[in-house]
C-alpha cells in the first residue's frame, strides 16, 4: 500500500480541557498519579505513550477532558515532565499554550528520602520543602536536612 494511502492514527480532539504534550516518554502515568487522575469528576482521559516526536524523539501526551489545570498542578507536572507543553482547550480551540517551567522551590509534592528528616517524623506536622539546585538533570535539596534527591529518586516516588 502506498504511504499516502496508509490510515493514520487519530486521537479524537477534546471540546474543553487540558492537553499536556511533550511529556517525557513513559512518564504520563506518573503525571496522572501526581494529579490524582482519573477520579470521579474526570473520567475521560486519553493517554498516548511513547509516540514519535520531532523535538524529543519519543514523548507521551495526555488529554484531560473538562478540566483546566491550576498553576499549582503545573508546578507538580514540571517535576516529572519539565519540558512539557500545556494547551488549554475551549470549544475545540487552543486558547492558551505555554511551556511548563520548573520552579526554584517545590513544596509538599515529594518526600525527603532521609528517614531522619523532620518531615518524615509522624509527630511533626511539617510539609516537605525542596530547593531545586539543578534543572538538568533535576536535583533537589531538602530545606530541612540538606539531603540531595536525584531525578531517579523523585521518579521512584510516583511509581
Amino acid at each position: 500500500m502506498p504511504l499516502e494511502n496508509k490510515p493514520k492514527l487519530k486521537i479524537k480532539p477534546i471540546k474543553n480541557g487540558t492537553v499536556i504534550d511533550h511529556i517525557t516518554a513513559n512518564k504520563s502515568l506518573h503525571v496522572l498519579k501526581i494529579l490524582n487522575l482519573p477520579n470521579k469528576e474526570n473520567k475521560n482521559i486519553t493517554i498516548a505513550m511513547n509516540v514519535s516526536s520531532n523535538e524529543i524523539k519519543r514523548k507521551d501526551i495526555l488529554k484531560i477532558e473538562n478540566r483546566e489545570l491550576k498553576s499549582s498542578e503545573l508546578d507538580q507536572v514540571a517535576l516529572i515532565a519539565p519540558k512539557s507543553t500545556i494547551n488549554i482547550i475551549r470549544d475545540y480551540n487552543i486558547v492558551k499554550k505555554e511551556k511548563i517551567s520548573l520552579k526554584d522551590e517545590i513544596n509538599s509534592i515529594i518526600k525527603c528520602i532521609n528517614n531522619k528528616c523532620i518531615t518524615n517524623n509522624e509527630n511533626e506536622p511539617i510539609n516537605s520543602k525542596f530547593q531545586i539546585i539543578s534543572k538538568a538533570p533535576i536535583i533537589a535539596r531538602c530545606y530541612y536536612c540538606d539531603k540531595l534527591i536525584s531525578k531517579d529518586e523523585i521518579n521512584k516516588q510516583f511509581e
